[in-house]
């Protein structure tokens, strides 16, 4: 702290954390939304769009903030208490009592607390930041070194593949091609003068398409100046280390880059197949560092299934998606109005003793010339002697406590007046009656929402009475929703288990009802909140999964998400066994993503290939068709295993030369 306080003004570091602090909801609404709008875009590159689109937002978020916090506190500033004072038309009289509220000021501006964990927060933030610079640093100096010390030029044959892409990419720049041996994917380094590395193993274990198909990626990012959109991201993590949902989104921003360049090769090189081939004989290939453009970095199985337009999962789960994003929005904008009043309440108490000083004295000058000074609240000033000589003397006098006045005694033979009949009391109004219920200090707008929602004193009595805690959001979202007592009762008697509130709203909101929850108990699934919501979405109901059983396929956890995702039914679990594989759940949402039915299972087993479930996935991943097989024996080859028939694909050497 002491280091921050030498460097920046305390309000600055209280304003810098504030900031900090506002931007956890603040990003959670960005990538919510962020979600929400690459559910909707149909191609990569609208989705890398608004990926970055939403990172800025992100980094503008805090500096925002932080200006608006800044004028906020500049237009509440407490006024000058000189400008309070009244005129008085003794020169002594103003300089004393100018010397008194400036002694008094200092006093309240000591005895104020001091926020001391906002500096701590801040030199936290600042120590992550640093640390993950020094990172950043190290990964920039690797690049370098292997781009100038650690690689060699290619033969002219690669060189001459370079530049034919190059022309075709309409690259004007200067672009390297080199070889090194300390990787083992391709990779670009540099950013003005960018090099296209190409380990030694690509460049003779790869065909002429696959490399050409390679280098097209590689290329693809250099024109599309992925290099210095990467710098910026790993900028923006290191300010917002400590985000999650930063992270997520540069994760989903370098899947959605490499996909973007993807469609690049396969439009130069025209064959989805013989990139996806290239990218599945490197996939035990890792060695390349974060700030280099790597082929083979995201996920394989994702990247593969894309270019083989195998896409099904994500069309079924854009429903689910969109609904998380509601429940994700709504938390975080519940979170942010809690913080957002918190930190007015703190305001408002930090002002009061500033106000409470602000507050003029009654002053009064008497005829003989003394200088009188009553409390705010003192209806007449009381004479004081002066003790010094001079005439001018400024005394205080405290204004009476009216709690502690005596109340005048009777005059003697006054008869006492008998006790009045104690009236009916009066029925409390609705902000005294949420006051009793313990809701205090409430805003205007706090106060209306719970009013137009019906929440009554009695319901949150009833509420806290089963051990909830709701505030007034959560309060206003269960009433909303028509969560009542009997609701929570019964939904914990189903579980067996409490829930929180917002598990509650969200559970109301999918219509889950006790039965259900029964029921899935019942079956010996998980009753969690997230499990619950994800089945109800979904339409998993207790007889999918019985039907499923009985064709002995164990239903557990995730996995009954994923298969109903996948459109799996028991209709294509008995296709399946008559075909002769008896998958489980897990293979089972493997081969439907694949595509693999018991018409492709049946038509490998007539050309003589019984395949059991990793086979028949591994076959489809490499485009191993019936047809495949009929070109190979028409070239000669019979009696061929399936390990011969894989290696036959993944060689190339049937399949038809660029």
């Amino acid at each position: 702290m002491n280091l921050l306080m030498q460097w920046l003004a305390p309000e600055t570091v209280r304003l810098i954390a504030l900031a900090l602090i506002h931007f956890l909801w603040q990003g959670a609404v960005l990538a919510a939304f962020a979600y929400a709008a690459m559910i909707l875009c149909r191609s990569a590159a609208s989705r890398y769009a608004v990926g970055i689109t939403m990172l800025a937002l992100m980094l503008a978020a805090p500096v925002i903030t932080f200006g608006l916090l800044n004028v906020s506190d500049v237009a509440s500033g407490p006024a000058s208490v000189s400008q309070q004072c009244c005129t008085h038309n003794s020169e002594t009289t103003a300089r004393v009592l100018a010397a008194f509220t400036a002694k008094t000021d200092s006093s309240v501006q000591q005895d104020a607390p001091r926020p001391d964990y906002l500096f701590f927060l801040v030199e936290l933030w600042f120590a992550g930041v640093l640390l993950l610079s020094l990172r950043s640093a190290g990964g920039f100096l690797l690049v370098e070194r292997l781009r100038r010390r650690e690689s060699s030029p290619v033969n002219d044959d690669v060189l001459s593949i370079c530049l034919a892409l190059q022309n075709r990419l309409r690259l004007k720049r200067i672009i390297s091609c080199c070889k090194s041996i300390y990787l083992d994917a391709p990779a670009v380094a540099g950013w003005l003068r960018p090099v296209v590395l190409l380990p030694a193993s690509a460049i003779s274990g790869l065909t002429t398409a696959q490399l050409e198909a390679v280098i097209a990626h590689e290329l693809a990012h250099i024109r599309r100046y992925d290099a210095f959109v990467n710098l910026f991201q790993i900028g923006t993590e290191t300010l917002l280390f400590y985000h999650p949902a930063v992270w997520w989104l540069g994760k989903r921003i370098r899947e959605e880059r490499e996909n973007c360049c993807d469609d690049v090769a396969v439009a130069v090189c025209g064959s989805p197949v013989t990139y996806a081939h290239a990218l599945t004989s490197m996939a035990q290939s890792r060695v390349a560092p974060a700030l280099a453009m790597a082929a083979n970095r995201g996920a394989l199985a994702t990247r593969v299934a894309r270019l083989l337009n195998v896409n099904s999962s994500q069309r079924s789960l854009r429903a689910t998606g969109l609904s998380a994003v509601v429940v994700c929005l709504s938390g975080a904008l519940l979170a942010g109005s809690a913080l957002v009043n918190v930190a007015r309440t703190v305001h408002a108490a930090q002002a009061e003793p500033q106000m409470q000083v602000a507050s003029p004295a009654r002053t009064v000058v008497s005829a003989n010339g003394s200088v009188l000074i009553a409390g705010p609240f003192s209806p007449t000033p009381k004479p004081v002697t002066p003790k010094l000589a001079d005439k001018h003397v400024l005394a205080f006098v405290p204004a009476p406590d009216p709690e502690q006045q005596e109340t005048p005694a009777p005059p003697p033979g006054a008869a006492a007046k008998p006790a009045q009949a104690s009236e009916p009391a009066a029925k409390p109004s609705y902000i005294d009656a949420m006051k009793e219920a313990g809701f205090d200090h409430l805003t205007v707008d706090e106060l209306i929402g719970l009013k137009v929602q019906g929440v009554t004193p009695e319901y949150v009595k009833q509420m806290r009475d089963l051990g909830m805690r709701p505030d007034v959001n959560q309060f206003i979202g269960m009433k909303s929703q028509g969560i009542d007592s009997e609701y929570v009762r019964e939904m914990r008697a189903a579980s067996g288990s409490s829930f929180d509130i917002n598990a509650l709203i969200g559970m109301k909101v999918q219509s889950v009802t006790p039965e259900y929850i029964k029921q899935i108990r019942e079956l010996g699934l998980r009753t969690d909140p997230d499990n619950i919501i994800g089945m109800k979405v979904q339409g998993v109901t207790p007889d999918y999964v019985k039907n499923l059983r009985a064709l002995g396929i164990k239903v557990e956890g995730d996995d009954v998400i994923g298969m109903r995702v996948q459109g799996i039914d028991a209709d294509y679990v008995k296709s399946i066994n008559e075909a002769g594989l008896h998958p489980d759940a897990h293979e089972l949402i493997g081969m439907k993503v694949q595509g693999i039915n018991a018409a492709y299972l049946k038509e490998m087993q007539t050309a003589g290939f019984k395949m059991n479930v990793s086979e028949a996935i591994s076959a489809k991943v490499q485009g191993i068709t019936p047809e495949f097989i009929a070109k190979v024996r028409s070239r000669g080859f019979q009696n061929l295993t399936f390990d011969k028939l894989m290696a036959l694909k993944h060689s190339g050497v049937i399949d038809a030369q660029r």
